[in-house]
């Protein structure tokens, strides 16, 4: 649980600094800057995460791991994840966040876990109960609601770009947790070395298939790159890679669809961090949609029953120490 938590706290701290960079030249100011900055924001950023991410495990002595681990069969279907989280996950979250802002972005994307249930019920064949797929129905309202509201906000910048790129973030992220989770079965491919796979395939993938496909690397070193703004996204991958290490170790621990639903605490995270660095200060509707959307993803991605059967066994353990206690009193 502490896992998960810490991810979403550094998440949310994550989106508000992208949301940063994005509004700093080169990534302002023109037609093409708008078009490309986010294509290029989510390449560096995963690129500076690699390297972060290189950096720690090195640090370990672990970077000989992760060759053994790109050799397994589990390694890959890691690496299937990472191009589901990196190039389309998190290629959909930035274009959204220059869209949509990054407070909406981070709120209408705790969507993924609700979908990331949805897969594993369909495709691991783990049941979802009547209750998890009414909070699925309730999330998914919140969503449409959410989305009326960005369309209908003459301060958003182009509604229907943002929407459709948040729902490629939902499912991009949702799939890369299950993939990740049946990669991590595997012994040879532990949290830390699924991790730094996923880190260098999403790189690698922008590198060669989406920023030529764009033809972004002209923007890339057309304009300055030690610039504030690609410093800025430097420390986003940082806060970025810090998420993702607690994340996976989440997964590795309690499963993805837990450590998803105490992931996207992230959202309201999110909105916090937004109104102590940048001073935005959200409406009521987006603070009601906020909970609608948080608390419907956490029922249909958790078992009810489990949390409570856990807080019955906690009971009972501390009613067990009350009778040790009073036992020894008596003696």
């Amino acid at each position: 649980m502490k896992y998960g938590l810490l991810s979403g706290i550094t998440w949310g701290l994550n989106a508000v600094i992208l949301g940063i960079a994005l509004s700093m030249a080169p990534y302002v100011g023109t037609a093409q800057a708008i078009a490309l900055g986010a294509i290029v924001s989510a390449f560096l950023h995963d690129a500076f995460a690699a390297g972060w991410m290189t950096i720690y495990m090195a640090t370990k002595g672990r970077l000989n791991d992760t060759l053994r681990a790109l050799k397994t069969r589990s390694g890959k279907v890691v690496m299937i994840g990472a191009l589901m989280g990196g190039p389309i996950g998190m290629g959909g979250y930035l274009v959204a966040i220059n869209h949509i802002g990054a407070s909406r972005s981070a709120i209408i994307s705790t969507f993924y876990p609700a979908f990331g249930a949805f897969l594993a019920f369909m495709f691991l064949k783990e049941r979802m109960r009547w209750y998890q797929l009414l909070a699925f129905v309730t999330a998914l309202g919140g969503i449409v609601a959410m989305g009326i509201l960005s369309a209908t906000d003459e301060s958003i910048n182009n509604p229907v770009v943002g929407l459709i790129a948040i729902s490629l973030a939902v499912i991009g992220w949702g799939s890369e947790a299950v993939f990740s989770a049946w990669g991590m079965r595997d012994d040879a491919v532990d949290n830390e070395t699924a991790l730094h796979i996923r880190e260098i395939t999403s790189a690698l993938a922008y590198a060669f298939i989406v920023i030529p496909m764009f033809g972004a690397w002209a923007f890339i070193f057309g304009n300055e790159f030690f610039s504030k703004a690609n410093g800025t996204i430097l420390l986003a991958a940082l806060a970025g890679t810090i998420s993702y290490i607690v994340y996976y170790k989440g997964i590795s621990i309690i499963g993805a669809a837990k450590t998803m639903a105490v992931n996207i605490s992230y959202s309201a995270w999110a909105v916090l961090f937004a109104f102590l660095i940048l001073g935005d200060v959200p409406d009521l509707i987006t603070v009601i949609l906020c909970f609608v959307i948080l608390f419907g993803t956490i029922f249909s991605a958790a078992d009810a029953r489990e949390l409570f059967a856990r807080r019955s066994v906690s009971k009972v353990e501390v009613n067990v120490e009350d009778t040790k206690l009073e036992l020894i009193k008596q003696d």
